[in-house]
Formats: structure tokens, sequence, C-alpha cells
């Protein structure tokens, strides 16, 4: 049986740290702040990036090299035989199409996985990707399998302040300014490439119904309805800087879901960057036979 290694990138939440207890490897991302390089994780941490941000600093989300990304390949296959490597959704970063064409000069020891995903649902790709590689299955034969379900997921997010979006080039001034004298919350939507407006909230509270309902809609029209759904979804929390109205949502929606194991992480920064702290998530997987 091939020995498999598992890379993604800091994209899908999954610290350092975490990473050495999973056995995988997770590639920082670069960011640029005022013209400063930092990689997540490593040279800069949660706290120092929000500090900054926060503060008004100019931050920009870029990818790591050709050369540091060949170069980790490298380093892995003089231990490994086989990657399988999950980036973010090509639909928002060009780092899939970027590791897709270097991947070509290795013969196939190299799988490239466009599995639509990012933040708490790429996690979820690589807990699957680790299975399935505990099952004896091939890089190739993980990387067709997480490709197939590659729409069967949903993330839905409550944004704390239109100021990031606005800041992004993503809503006019005008919109924005609108948006937050009446208070608006606006609830996103990432669904396979886009992410995407999805409903207005009044408030947090409402905000979280509105989350809670597109769950159930998903889980009732598109994973098998509820009363499958112990055994045939993830359900997932994440958040920028909201642990406790996580914790608490959490609470929520295991009125709604019983018996779960519903896990909190922390949203990853290239989507922080766009929508600021205080935001609240919520996002569901199909689980993988």
């Amino acid at each position: 049986m091939s020995k498999i290694a598992i890379i993604t990138d800091s994209n899908s939440g999954i610290t350092q740290a975490e990473a050495k207890k999973l056995g995988i490897i997770v590639l920082p991302m670069p960011f640029n702040i005022n013209g400063e390089t930092f990689f997540e994780d490593i040279t800069i941490t949660r706290k120092e990036f929000f500090n900054r941000l926060k503060t008004g600093c100019e931050i920009s989300t870029s990818q790591p090299s050709p050369e540091t990304l060949i170069n980790l390949w490298n380093d892995t296959l003089k231990e490994y035989d086989e990657i399988v490597h999950i980036p973010m959704s090509s639909g928002l970063s060009s780092s899939y199409e970027t590791a897709r064409t270097f991947s070509l000069d290795y013969n196939g020891k190299v799988c490239v996985v466009n599995n639509q995903r990012i933040s708490i649902t790429q996690r979820q790709s690589v807990l699957d990707a680790l299975h399935l590689a505990s099952m004896g299955k091939t890089a190739s034969e993980i990387a067709s399998i997480l490709e197939e379900n590659k729409f069967q997921s949903s993330i839905y997010i409550m944004v704390d302040t239109l100021k990031y979006l606005r800041k992004g080039g993503r809503l006019t001034p005008a919109v924005a300014a609108i948006g937050t004298l009446l208070r608006i919350k606006p609830v996103l939507q990432i669904q396979g490439e886009k992410l995407d407006a999805f409903a207005k909230a009044k408030n947090l509270n409402n905000a979280k119904e509105i989350m809670i309902n597109a769950i159930k809609n998903d889980i009732e029209n598109r994973f098998g309805g509820l009363e499958n759904c112990k055994k045939n979804v993830h359900i997932m929390i994440a958040h920028t800087e909201n642990l406790e109205n996580a914790e608490l949502f959490r609470q929520e929606l295991l009125k709604v879901f019983p018996d779960r194991e519903i896990y909190i992480g922390d949203l990853s920064l290239s989507v922080s960057c766009h929508i600021g702290p205080g935001s609240l998530a919520v996002a569901c997987s199909c689980v993988i036979d």
C-alpha cells in the first residue's frame, strides 16, 4: 500500500499544531500588510492579524511562490510515495490552477484536488482524505472521490460589519453606508465557487435563524433529509474573533440537530480579511461513505 501524504493550505483553518496531531502538512498562506509579507500561523498570529486589520492596515492575500510549493512536494516525496494536495476553491483563488500546472511534472505522484472548499469545509475534506487513505485508497482515488463530492457542502456567514466588504470593493460606499445606518447584518453564502449574498438580517438572532433554516433546507433537499442527518451530514461552526457567540450558536443548533458533535473553528484569514471580526458561520457537508 502506498504511503500517502495529505497537504492542504492554511485557508483550511488548520493550524500548524493541529496539522502535527493529524499527521498532515499545512502550507502557510502569505499576506501583504502595508507592503510587508507575513505567513499565516508562522510569522503572524490571528491576534496580530486582527489588531492590524482593526487599525486600518492595508491587507491583501497572496499565494505561495511556485518555488515554495515545488520544494515542499520534493521534500515530502522523499518520505511518501504519493501526495494528495487540497488547496482552497479554484473559484476563490488561483492556488489550484498553479498547483495543478506544476503537478503535471510529477507523473501522477501529486494529485491536486479541485473540490471547491474553503475554511471548515476544506478542513473536512482533509479529514475525509485521511479516512480514505486509511482505507487503502490511492492518491488518485482519493482526489476523484473528493471531487465527486465537491458540491456537497455549504457555508452561511453572518457579517457583523459592512466595512471590510466595502473596503474590498464588494459593496459601493452608498450601499455600505445605508446598511450600516440600518444595522443590517448580511448573511453570505459559499457554495462551490463563489462568495455570494444570501439574505439580509436585522440582528444577530435573526441572522442565526436564517442560517439554521438554510442548513435545514440543504439537509432536507440536498443531503437526504433530517431523519438521516446524523448519519449523512457533518455540521460545523466558524467565526472571526467571536467565540462566545459561536458557543451559544452551537447550543441553538443542538436543539435542532440533537446529539451531534458540532465542531467550532476559526474562519481562515483569507476570508477574515474580507469580512472582518465578529462574523459567525455555519456549514454542512455530506459524510463520505
